[in-house]
């Protein structure tokens, strides 16, 4: 049966609602869109609920216009540096190993997974399998059903601050919006953009947008890791506002229209004429000096990421590469960088095999609002687990919504 769902990824720099559905083939079917400028939102988390509120009530408003429909609940994007994510295993016997093992079974080896030591303050997000051992048989995808007298699962777990996932409902809830559930921002942007290949090879994805740069690695078709670094494209911006002496709108302006991260591709031949703090009104600048503020930092993201690439462990076990998306994956030049910086194979992933508003959606920006309704509609999920004025009841409840990163 066709389902209409709704979600909302609140980004540093956007707020952006989609409304979608599976059509009769399948197929996700994008029915509205709603951007409104983010407010309230800083690195990924809120630091005012009012403003934040304002601006995810704006983007509703125009995702509703659009698709007609009446949006009471939806499923949410979170990231933020309060991310973090820790592997764990949990381990249950089959008391009747002859009868198979059952959905209860696997719940109850995550349920053992999740068993684990952590501070009082943080939520468990998701627990998701990365694999199954039965008896002595590792390597198992999908235990239903298989008979055994031990099942085993490694787990990933994904943590977050309770107060920054409940002043993130809170806003939600303040906009006149019930909950469904709250999703991993580069969990969503993976099922985007990433291929099946690429998650059973060994890749990274990096989703850099205009306060953090979410970072997943994949292997196995299953995620291994995750890490939320505190720097996006909104610090590219500022470096040039800062080198430039410009106003910080007008830095942005000229990173979107002139901005390249690779200078050695720079046609430095006609100087920009930009707008200057001061008396002076404009000054003239050179398309290189532009490209080396930009290059600067986007070579300081790109050590970032590989660094976390290392201390993960799983450093040459990626041979698809890394895959960038969100709104700086656009910056020309950045493929080239990347590569340079990385050593390793590097493309820019945008949303593909939509239906609908693929002209305004198809695009690296769109990342993880794509994402999360291609979660939404795979998993089904139940009723609304908030309603205004009900976001304490939220927390406790945070589901493991795991399906869409099973192996195989």
């Amino acid at each position: 049966m066709d389902r209409t769902i709704a979600c909302i990824d609140i980004g540093t720099t956007k707020t952006c609602t989609l409304v979608g559905e599976r059509d009769a083939d399948g197929n996700l079917r994008v029915l509205g869109v709603g951007i409104a400028p983010s407010k309230g939102i800083r690195r990924g988390m809120v630091v005012n609920v009012a403003e934040t509120a304002q601006a995810i009530a704006a983007s509703v408003e125009g995702a509703e216009r659009i698709s007609n429909y009446h949006i009471e609940s939806a499923l949410v994007g979170i990231g933020g540096k309060h991310i973090s994510s820790i592997n764990s295993r949990g381990v249950v016997v089959i008391s009747r190993g002859h009868r198979g093992i059952t959905e209860e079974d696997v719940e109850r080896a995550l349920e053992a997974a999740r068993a684990i030591a952590i501070p009082h303050n943080r939520d468990i997000i998701h627990t998701i399998p990365r694999g199954y051992m039965i008896d002595d048989q590792d390597g198992v995808k999908d235990p239903i059903g298989m008979q055994a007298f031990r099942l085993e699962v490694e787990a990933h777990i994904v943590t977050g601050a309770s107060s920054s996932i409940n002043n993130l409902v809170k806003c939600v809830e303040a906009a006149g919006l019930g909950v469904d559930d709250v999703v991993l921002q580069p969990l969503a942007s993976g099922l985007a953009v990433l291929t099946e290949e690429e998650r059973e090879m060994g890749v990274v994805l990096a989703d850099i947008g205009g306060g953090t740069t979410d970072v997943a690695i994949f292997i196995e078709g299953s995620i291994w890791h995750t890490t939320i670094l505190p720097t996006g494209g909104s610090s590219i911006t500022n470096d040039i506002a800062i080198g430039l002496r410009t106003p910080f709108t007008t830095a942005e302006e000229v990173k979107i229209r002139y901005g390249r991260a690779f200078p050695d591709s720079v046609d430095d031949s006609k100087p920009l004429d930009i707008t200057s703090f001061g008396d002076g009104g404009h000054q003239q600048i050179s398309r290189q000096f532009l490209a080396e503020i930009i290059e600067a930092r986007v070579e300081e993201i790109f050590k970032m990421i590989l660094r976390e690439v290392k201390r993960s462990g799983y450093d040459g076990l990626l041979p698809a590469g890394i895959v960038l998306c969100g709104g700086t994956a656009n910056l020309p030049g950045i493929q080239e960088l990347g590569r340079e910086i990385l050593g390793m194979p590097v493309r820019i992933g945008a949303p593909h095999d939509l239906q609908g508003l693929v002209d305004v959606l198809g695009s690296p920006a769109y990342a993880t609002g794509v994402g999360l309704l291609i979660w939404g509609l795979k998993e089904q999920p139940p009723p609304p687990r908030s309603a205004p004025g009900m976001g304490s009841k939220v927390l406790g409840r945070l589901s493991n919504l795991f399906k869409p990163f099973l192996p195989g």
